[in-house]
């Protein structure tokens, strides 16, 4: 018996994301979706360098922090939600707050 689900969090500095809030949202407020360059994105969030020993990346997962296996099991029908974090003084940084394994599997 797996019992019901665990809500889903992502922490990044002092910001901390719902995921479940962020679904809700796109659910009642939908929007198109966008493509995004996989592997710019993959590159910036570390991906294709997991294997690498001497690489830190400062946002992505480390290469023991990134279940690999389940990743190629992830759906890539399923966007992936990025938000936008407003910093005053700078235009909008986008931030992948979901979906790193279908990242990895794209």
């Amino acid at each position: 018996m797996t019992g019901p689900r665990q809500p889903q969090w992502f922490h990044f500095g002092p910001w901390v994301f719902s995921i479940d809030a962020a679904e809700a949202l796109i659910t009642t407020t939908p929007r198109d979706t966008r493509s995004l360059d996989v592997m710019t994105w993959a590159t910036a969030y570390g991906l294709t360098r997991l294997d690498e020993p001497r690489t830190v990346s400062l946002i992505g997962p480390t290469s023991t922090g990134l279940n690999r296996a389940y990743a190629m099991t992830t759906d890539l029908t399923k966007p992936l939600i990025v938000a936008h974090l407003d910093v005053t003084g700078h235009p909008p940084s986008p931030l992948l707050i979901d979906g790193t394994h279908r990242l990895y599997r794209a």
